[in-house]
């Protein structure tokens, strides 16, 4: 039997643990943190980070990925495993995908239904943009049908293999996909209204991306969200933990507050990892949930060190600042998920990527984690205090120190006002204090990234090809996780856990076998 480690307990480890242990093999994950989620974390404002790295229930508050999609992903995992995804998990479909706003008074609603989220295009911005939405929607799920197997759900392609995937019988399709367009380009040619451009193109930012710079492609995001968004009874935290269980009901042995201090390499391979503690476990593969930087870093230890190549910092994805609070809110009907938009869009990005700053006046994302709990058509005070994450753009600078106090406090008051402007109203009890979580925070909780929570962004039609695969330079060493193929967000996480499982299995039956495989870059060869 392989004994493979793990190390970390983000969505990409705790899905190749899970994998690997259902197929026979056994398995330590290690994990520095007291929980298991990663970038899944859930706090108490009240207690603060560390007091909430566990939390569970209702009281926490989600302070990472709020939505859930691509729910195939994880019922495959389950299958896969003999288990059913609905004896682990209870999330229940939203009604409403997310509401948005401008200051401007315009609102708009997208909903699972697709022909309501038309007629609510047309009452927003007329005829011409509902037809402009259907032909987006269409071919947004054009693209999805192209992409999806051969791309998302396979280890990572390079242009040609891509093309060989899909088959030259469909090179149309290929073609149909825009690989050369951006995004907010290709958005022109649908809406009139800068505000649909806007909505949509805010897709870009779920991989840490400029809708500016962000290649047409990701305009299958659209069709993502309309295949479902759903709810999670106790918090994404929740979807963390079932898929944990899952491997432990499979074999797999779960450390935590366990670091690591280095990847052992011996004979030129990955055998193992030694601990902060000193001690040393040892096996015949590692699968490592972490930022590729902190592999080229050398934060893993100086052999590991060429195992894969860092993102410059001019290259990574967005970073952040989140407030998770409660609050008491009025004047604007919150849902569970809420954008409010600023006037100036192409500045917002300008700011993050060019200027490294803040723009003036940034788009605020709000996840009201308790609606779709049963508080709506409450007023006020009636619903008491809600549970809320807000989210403001930043750049992944967080390895260069603290942002500016000025700036802080400029971004929250900025954030606040937008809010006021477009409607809602937040009051922050004295008792109920606020967790704010900047890019120096996120680089402290995930080394290497600069608090850049997306490993790196798409630019330009050739972009996702740079982003690294499941098989490091190093043998016996894999890697997964929102840095790598196929890109960020928990489902394309858990994909790429499976995939390093899948890979490293492979590799370790083909050695015993002595047999060598060779990746070229029509595929694979051998093994």
């Amino acid at each position: 039997m392989s004994h493979v480690i793990v190390v970390g307990a983000g969505m990409g480890g705790l899905a190749a643990a899970a994998d690997l242990a259902a197929r026979g093999a056994r398995v330590t994950l290690v994990e520095k943190a007291p929980a298991p989620g990663g970038k899944m974390r859930r706090l108490d404002p009240g207690g603060g980070e560390t007091a909430a790295a566990g939390a569970v229930g209702n009281d926490g508050i989600d302070a990472g990925p709020t939505v859930f999609t691509m729910r195939w992903v994880f019922e495959g995992l389950f299958d896969d495993a003999g288990a059913s995804f609905e004896r682990y998990v209870s999330a229940r479909p939203a009604d409403i995908l997310a509401r948005h706003a401008w200051d401007d008074g315009g609102r708009l609603d997208l909903f699972a239904d697709l022909d309501r989220s038309a007629a609510a295009v047309e009452a927003f911005a007329g005829p011409e943009d509902a037809a402009g939405f259907r032909a987006f929607a269409a071919r947004s799920a054009e693209i999805a049908a192209t992409l999806t197997p051969p791309f998302m759900a396979a280890e990572r392609p390079g242009p040609l293999s891509l093309v060989r995937r899909v088959g030259f019988d469909r090179l149309g399709a290929m073609l149909r996909i825009d690989p050369f367009s951006t995004l907010w380009g290709a958005l022109g040619r649908y809406f009139s209204d800068p505000r649909l451009r806007q909505l949509f193109g805010r897709y870009a930012t779920y991989v840490g991306s400029s809708p500016f710079e962000g290649p047409a492609t990701l305009m299958l995001i659209a069709q993502v969200e309309q295949e479902g968004v759903w709810l999670v009874d106790g918090g994404m935290h929740a979807l963390a933990r079932a898929v944990e269980r899952l491997g432990r009901d499979r074999g797999a042995v779960y450390r935590y507050g366990s670091g690591v201090a280095r990847i052992v390499v011996e004979g030129g391979r990955a055998v193992g990892v030694e601990l902060d503690s000193g001690e040393r476990l040892t096996g015949d593969a590692v699968v490592f949930n972490g930022d590729v930087s902190a592999l080229a870093g050398g934060l893993l230890g100086a052999s590991a060190r060429p195992a894969a190549r860092a993102v410059p910092a001019r290259a990574r994805g967005l970073s952040a600042i989140t407030w998770a609070t409660r609050a008491h809110t009025d004047g604007f009907d919150l849902h569970r998920h809420n954008v409010f938009f600023s006037a100036d869009y192409a500045d917002e990005f300008d700011a993050v990527f060019k200027r490294r700053d803040i723009t003036r006046r940034p788009t605020v994302y709000v996840c009201a984690q308790d609606r779709g709990e049963g508080r709506e058509g409450k007023r006020g005070e009636e619903r008491g205090a809600e549970r809320l994450l807000l989210l403001v753009n930043a750049p992944p600078d967080g390895d260069r120190g603290e942002l500016a106090p000025a700036m802080l406090d400029h971004a929250e008051r900025e954030a606040w006002e937008l809010m006021a402007a477009c409607g809602l109203r937040l009051d922050r009890p004295d008792a109920a204090p606020t967790v704010r979580t900047t890019p120096a925070g996120f680089e402290r909780l995930f080394p290497a990234t600069g608090g850049g929570l997306y490993g790196r962004r798409v630019q330009g039609s050739l972009g996702t090809f740079k982003r690294a695969g499941a098989v490091t330079r190093l043998p016996g060493l894999y890697c997964c996780g929102g840095s790598v193929h196929p890109g960020p967000g928990v489902p394309m996480a858990a994909l790429s856990g499976r995939i390093a499982a899948a890979r490293a299995l492979d590799d370790l039956a083909a050695r015993r076998r002595g047999v060598v495989a060779l990746d070229t870059p029509f595929g694979r060869l051998g093994g």
